[in-house]
């Protein structure tokens, strides 16, 4: 956790690169990014040093070359703990025109250097630069938990969606799903939307404490550190910034690599994946002369999110488990393709859930109501009940502003929490019902915030998989029948209709 100190350094830092002209918060994290970078560089360069003088024996990899860069300056004085003692208008003189062109050729020296090729130093000014520097080599960065909570905290900081449909997922809906496909240690993880990697930093989080051979066993400690995680994203500086934010939880050489998910032809991928997290991009449409052909066997569409599912499909192993965010719309959507993917998922494969979550879950980005999809593939059926989970609150005030309704212990999908508590956070109470879903939660009535669906309503309702289709309500006796009381219910239920006509129609 960081101390209110840390963050007030960041906070001032962030008001420093707005008075200093940079405004756009993924400029700023790609510029901390840059710098957080090469402080590592340094550190992984002084390692190898270290090693050679302790064994009186030549330094095996070198990351900054012996000699001179192409303007003269010794790439020695190019090193982070060299430059940060500069004064600050050396400093900035040296690390824009030697630094970042150094950093630009540095290919693959580590596992993190391809996404350096094209970095761009844009921070204004020899004190802005200063001012930073200063900040970053504070980042106690021996502590794994401190650097990977430092950097969280600088992306939500991002308040702004992206381009394409980018948006940072909150971080308690990705621990939820994580927490209820508790990944394993030979899994191989895929996220084909990773964007700043949340995904696949919480699986390895996950990872680090409910399964810590992963990271005794030699063989799996490899596996953990160069095969399991894999993203994807056609954007470079997300690209950047995801791949960074593995490195500071402790992920040496994960594969972060470009890639149009949606454009780009997938056999190599094809029944890969035992395990794929995901918010892909609710964009809409896109052009389906660029769509992958084999996506188009599956299902013909031009709408993103039915794409995703369809690649999601594709690249996961038989027995392989998703979790992934949809809109609303993909579950009562009336289309051929929405059909049609929907009755696939339940006929050919085995679905699993449908977690219904609030409204307000990814203001201020976007405000509409999403869903989490569970499933498994098969290839051979198997979908017998289905569980259902309608989420009220998860924890975080529903509004733009999306306030803590609860002190931090109590936030997220593991806390134990009193019935008083459960009504301003359900995350726990979902991961609970879950683990019992082929239990005591197939016999809770409809009227129930979670409740079992066998396939054949799912089948009679055209595959509809939208909750308020098979939930049902309690009518409670009025007392004495008084009017007033009946004409504010059936104000509330009004209420209620034009908040769903609203939802549909930014849907729509």
């Amino acid at each position: 956790m960081l101390t209110g100190d840390l963050r007030n350094q960041i906070d001032k830092l962030w008001d420093s690169f707005w008075s200093g002209g940079i405004s756009n918060p993924l400029e700023v994290m790609e510029q901390i990014t840059y710098l957080l970078f090469l402080r590592r560089l340094d550190e992984l360069q002084q390692l190898e040093e270290n090693k050679a003088n302790r064994f009186g024996t030549p330094v095996e990899m070198r990351f900054y070359p012996e000699g001179k860069d192409p303007k003269g300056r010794n790439f020695d004085e190019l090193r982070w703990s060299r430059f940060k003692h500069m004064s600050p208008s050396e400093m900035y003189e040296v690390v824009g025109e030697n630094v970042f062109p150094f950093l630009r050729t540095l290919g693959g020296n580590t596992g993190h250097a391809k996404h350096m090729k094209d970095a761009r130093f844009t921070i204004p000014t020899a004190a802005l630069l200063a001012k930073v520097v200063d900040m970053v080599d504070k980042v106690p960065m021996e502590d794994r938990d401190t650097k990977g909570d430092l950097y969280e905290y600088m992306l939500g900081k991002i308040a702004s969606a992206g381009q394409n449909g980018q948006f940072r997922t909150p971080r308690h809906i990705i621990r939820l799903m994580v927490e209820m496909t508790a990944p394993k240690p030979d899994d191989l993880i895929c996220d084909p939307a990773s964007g700043t990697c949340g995904f696949l930093v919480e699986a390895g989080e996950f990872l680090r404490h409910k399964h810590p051979e992963a990271l005794r066993d030699p063989k799996l400690r490899e596996h953990f550190h160069s095969n399991m995680f894999h993203g994807f994203d056609f954007d470079n500086t997300m690209l950047r910034i995801g791949s960074m934010n593995m490195m500071l939880h402790g992920v040496e050489d994960p594969d972060v690599v470009y890639k149009d998910s949606l454009a780009d032809e997938h056999s190599s991928d094809a029944n890969k994946y035992t395990l794929v997290l995901a918010n892909p991009p609710f964009a809409g449409s896109l052009d389906y002369e660029n769509t992958a052909k084999d996506l188009l066997q599956i299902v013909k569409t031009k709408k993103t999110e039915l794409l995703f599912l369809a690649l999601f499909i594709r690249i996961m192993k038989p027995g392989g488990r998703a979790a992934v965010i949809v809109p609303d719309g993909v579950l009562f959507g009336s289309s051929t393709a929405h059909k049609a993917l929907r009755q696939m998922i339940v006929e050919d494969h085995k679905l699993d859930a449908v977690v219904s979550l609030p409204s307000g879950a990814f203001k201020p980005y976007a405000g509409v109501s999403t869903a989490i999809l569970f499933f498994t593939k098969t290839n051979s059926g198997g979908t017998e009940n289905v569980w259902f989970y309608d989420v009220k609150s998860d924890g975080w005030s529903l509004d733009d502003k999306r306030q803590p309704l609860l002190s931090e212990d109590k936030l997220g999908p593991v806390a134990k929490l009193t019935d008083a508590e459960h009504a301003k956070n359900n995350l726990p109470d979902v991961l609970e019902r879950w683990v019992n879903r082929a239990g005591s939660e197939m016999d809770r009535p409809r009227t129930d915030q979670s409740f079992c669906i066998p396939k054949a309503d799912l089948v009679a309702n055209g595959y509809d998989l939208s909750l308020n289709r098979y939930k049902e309500v309690e009518l409670k006796e009025v007392k004495h029948h008084d009017p007033k009381v009946i004409l504010a219910k059936l104000w509330e239920i009004e209420d209620d209709i034009q908040q769903g006509m609203k939802e549909l129609e930014a849907m729509l």
